[in-house]
Order: C-alpha cells, then sequence, then structure tokens
C-alpha cells in the first residue's frame, strides 16, 4: 500500500504531532508500506526531498507566516502530482491546506483519512480571530469531505467542538509512543552532566515554551514545593523558541529569574537522552491549560522510563494517567492543586508506578500503525465495492 501523509510541520521540527506523525510513518514503512511525507519547509536548509528511516519527506517552500501556520503558494500542484501515486491520504488538522488535500483526494478517488491533534486557539488579535475562524471553517469542510476522522481517545473526540459533531465518523486509535529503556549507568551520567547529585526532588517538564503548555503555573506552584523539599529543582527538557511564542517566552522570562538555580533548562533531546532524562526525574509535570493539548505523549514517554506524572484534567489530558497508572491530574491553572499534587506523589510514590512492559505494549508505533493499516484497508474495501 502506498500512503501519502501531509501535516505542516515534520522533522526536525518538535512537537507532540510531529513525533506522532514521524513515528506513525516510520512504523508503516517498517511493514512494507510505501510511505510519503508532505509537508513544509519551514527552515529554508531543510532539503525539498530527502529519505528518512524509509519515509520519503517532500517539503514545499514557504512563501509567508500567519501566526503558527504557514503559506505555501506550490502546495497545491505538489498535492495534484503526488495524491494520484498513492492509495490513500493520511491528512493531519490542524493545518491551513487540509480543504484542498481532502478535496484532491475525492476528486481523485482515494479513501481520506483525516487525524484530529487538538483544535486550534491562537494569540489574541484581530488578525489571529479571522485567521481562527478561517482555520474552523476548513475543518468543518475536511470533517465533512474525511472518509474517517481519527482521534487519540473517546475523551477528547466527546469533548473537541469539531469531533463531537461528527461522532459518527470518528475512531478512535491510542496515539504511537516509544522510548528507550533508559541504562542506569547513562541515567548516572546525565545527573552527573546536569549536576544533580545532592539536588532533588527533581520534577520534570517536557515541552516546547508554548503559551498552550501553562509553564507558568508549574512556577508559580515551585514556592509551595520549595517549603516542603528545600531541595526540589525543574528539569526543562525541549525548545525554547517555540515558532510564533516569543512574546510567551518574555512573559514567562521574570517567573524563571525568580528561581533562579532552582529551573535547569537542558535543550531539546534526541530519544536516548530524553529516556534518561525522564528516569532522572522524580516526578514529571504537563501543566497544560487549553484543547490545544490533546492528551500529552510526554506522559507516556515518562510511564516508560518508570516515573509518574502530573497532568491537567483537560479532555484527552486526563487519560495517560489512568490508561496506564502512573500518575494524578488536577484542575488547570491552579498552582496550589498543582502543588498538592506533585507533593502526593513524592510521600507515595511507589504507589504510583507500574511495569514498563505492559505501558509499552498498549502504546508501541507498530500496533498503531497496524491499526492505520486495517482502517486503511477498510477504506480501500469499500471503495472498491462502491
Amino acid at each position: 500500500m502506498k500512503v501519502l501523509i501531509a501535516l505542516t510541520y515534520y522533522r526536525p521540527h518538535i512537537s507532540g504531532l510531529t513525533i506522532y506523525v514521524e513515528r506513525l510513518a516510520r512504523a508503516l514503512a517498517a511493514r512494507g508500506h510505501g510511505v510519503t511525507v508532505l509537508t513544509s519547509q519551514y527552515d529554508r536548509q531543510l532539503p525539498e526531498r530527502e529519505e528518512q528511516a524509509g519515509v520519503t519527506v517532500v517539503r514545499v517552500p514557504v512563501a509567508a507566516r500567519l501566526s503558527k501556520g504557514v503559506i505555501m503558494p506550490a502546495i497545491g500542484l505538489v498535492a495534484w502530482r503526488l495524491v494520484p501515486q498513492h492509495d490513500v491520504f493520511s491528512i493531519h488538522l490542524p493545518q491551513f491546506d487540509a480543504t484542498g488535500f481532502a478535496l484532491r483526494g475525492r476528486l481523485l478517488g482515494k479513501p481520506v483519512v483525516v487525524t484530529y491533534h487538538s483544535d486550534l486557539l491562537l494569540p489574541p488579535s484581530l488578525l489571529n480571530w479571522a485567521a481562527g475562524t478561517a482555520i474552523d471553517v476548513n475543518n468543518d469542510l475536511v470533517a465533512r469531505l474525511a472518509d474517517t476522522l481519527v482521534a487519540y481517545t473517546d475523551d477528547f473526540a466527546r469533548h473537541s467542538r469539531l469531533l463531537s459533531r461528527y461522532l459518527d465518523k470518528v475512531q478512535v486509535i491510542p496515539p504511537p509512543v516509544e522510548l528507550p529503556e533508559p541504562a542506569p549507568e547513562g541515567v548516572a551520567a546525565f545527573r552527573a552532566r546536569h549536576n544533580l547529585a545532592g539536588r532533588g526532588p527533581v520534577i520534570g517538564l517536557a515541552v516546547r515554551l508554548a503559551a498552550e503548555k501553562g509553564v507558568e503555573y508549574l512556577l508559580q506552584a515551585m514556592p509551595a514545593l520549595l517549603e516542603c523539599h528545600p531541595g526540589a529543582v525543574i528539569l526543562h527538557a525541549g525548545p525554547r523558541e517555540a515558532i510564533g511564542e516569543a512574546d510567551y517566552l518574555r512573559r514567562i522570562e521574570p517567573l524563571v529569574a525568580q528561581l533562579q538555580d532552582r529551573y535547569i533548562y537542558v535543550g531539546a533531546l534526541e530519544p536516548p537522552r530524553m529516556a534518561e532524562f525522564f528516569a532522572s526525574c522524580d516526578v514529571h509535570v504537563l501543566p497544560s491549560i487549553n484543547n490545544t493539548e490533546t492528551f500529552g505523549l510526554v506522559q507516556v514517554e515518562a510511564a516508560l522510563c518508570g516515573t509518574p506524572s502530573v497532568a491537567s484534567a483537560l479532555p484527552g489530558v486526563r487519560m495517560p494517567t489512568q490508561m496506564t497508572g502512573m500518575g494524578l491530574t488536577v484542575p488547570p491553572r491552579d498552582p496550589r492543586a498543582l502543588a498538592e499534587a506533585i507533593l502526593a506523589i513524592l510521600a507515595d510514590r511507589p504507589r504510583f508506578v507500574r511495569p514498563r512492559a505492559a505501558i509499552a505494549a498498549q502504546f508501541s508505533p507498530a500496533a498503531t500503525a497496524e491499526r492505520y493499516e486495517a482502517l486503511f484497508e477498510k477504506r480501500l474495501r469499500r471503495r472498491s465495492a462502491a
């Protein structure tokens, strides 16, 4: 089977969406399928075409940016060329070009499977309001054109302002999550490299610095944590310069400065180092504040490394701790509740730790790819019968 996957940002960009699609694409390729990813050349230094782990990546030059989105005048022509060469079109929302993609798929007789990763909330401004309204209309048209809408969880689908209107088209497929098992010597070296010896507890934060991640609420929770644990530190992994988030970064810098050496930034890490990062943490925190966070893959990554999480009780985001048994959820935007949950886990950490094997099997990219494969084959059979 030949699968065309379309999304706005692909690797080396880092976000939950890009990591999801990278894992899915590589897992489908490993199962013997021909996989092409159609995406933006958001950085001009990236090649317009390359092979990555059996996946063909086609990048279209960017002419302009609109908030977190991009304008690619040539994307339509490239799509007209690629769609006929593939059996199935897998589109990942949100993205500006999705309606044109879905329409091309339908006109050319290809099954259109749309994975909806999150609702989109842009920073307040007149331009962003117009863009957000256009995207909502775009998403609705895509949902109408799609054969199937894929959601991470039923919980998110029933609360999403888009998916809740098309539940008859929704199929739930758990997201692909993998991380190498951290070796004790690697963890020890990581802790030594970042001067963690004699400090702690270590509170992990694995996010890019974006407004929807709610990092300020963890920063505001720190005084209460330091009262009980004077050696506590925040260990932050992830990109600091997220696209379209310069204002947010400036806004939280004073909070970071107040913590001084209680905030340690280790940068964006490759998977082996991320495993060491999570294993170095006593608890991991995901303080997201709205439905742009659909699930929180990092919660499962932390669980794979033996680290429980505290996450916001948002639709979808509250599910990983239930599915793994490793952690607690709290109301979003509540520093006191966040601090209390962190302290509860630190006080009885073994109660929140589960064996790795069952979690790895539940979320393996191979299992996710197998479910997509079955869905694609089902849609192809229906198209053939029609």
